[in-house]
């Protein structure tokens, strides 16, 4: 069985989501025929390059609260995260354009890496002062994943390495319907979207193995829509 995850680096929910897919998927009996791929999906594709904001900041600005509020939200969505065994820092992150992490996360797949390389994104940005926006830091997480550091920086050097294949993973989530992120798609059958709790993972994993329907999940699940917009729970 294949799973395909759709995801941004940007998205705590993501982030949180794969830590529950994980869980999910270790309870799964036939997880070691369980092929996973992550794949592309940019929240915030008209964002600068290069250009960053804190992340309260930009809460604040696009929900209209102050930055005390701002804080309390990402409290909420840190709360989630630790839950999880995830470490959430609510300050000091930035937020920018991913579209170079994308096309390095491409290069990792190709190497065999990808799944290394995402982990340590993910940690960077969300539990680290490391901003994953910046292109040194963007290397050294590449050569820490197991990377060569020339190939990983003539990546980021070339503005088209790689970018056909995000652009590529782009339009099928558009394809499949994907509005919203972490988006899993079960053998190009089943779609489920969202931060599902990992039990949920588990029985849609037993489900598509034996060739049932997935029934409608029976929670609502967290995600990060592409205007940027993230579900916060009791926000």
């Amino acid at each position: 069985m294949r799973v395909e995850i759709w995801s941004d680096i940007a998205c705590p929910w993501c982030y949180i989501g794969k830590a529950r897919f994980t869980k999910g998927l270790a309870e799964f009996a036939h997880r070691d025929e369980v092929e996973v791929v992550y794949r592309s999906f940019e929240l915030d594709p008209g964002s600068a390059k290069g250009v960053t904001a804190p992340v309260l900041e930009m809460l604040a600005r696009k929900y209209g609260r102050t930055l005390e509020e701002a804080r309390g939200m990402e409290e909420h969505v840190a709360a989630s995260a630790r839950a999880e065994g995830l470490e959430y820092r609510t300050d000091g992150r930035d937020h920018g354009n991913t579209f170079d992490i994308h096309r390095l996360l491409h290069l990792a797949a190709a190497r065999g890496r990808q799944v290394e390389l995402l982990d340590l994104a993910f940690r960077a940005n969300f539990a680290e002062e490391r901003s994953v926006f910046d292109a040194e830091v963007l290397l050294a997480l590449a050569v820490e994943a197991g990377l060569d550091e020339a190939e990983a920086r003539a990546v980021l050097a070339d503005d088209s390495a790689y970018a056909a294949e995000v652009r590529a993973d782009e339009r099928e989530a558009a394809e499949l319907g994907a509005n919203a992120v972490p988006f899993f798609v079960l053998d190009r059958r089943y779609g489920i979207s969202g931060g599902q709790p990992a039990e949920v993972f588990t029985q849609a994993l037993e489900q598509a193995w034996a060739g049932r329907e997935l029934p409608e999940p029976a929670v609502g699940a967290e995600a990060c829509e592409p205007d940027g917009a993230c579900a916060v729970p009791g926000a």
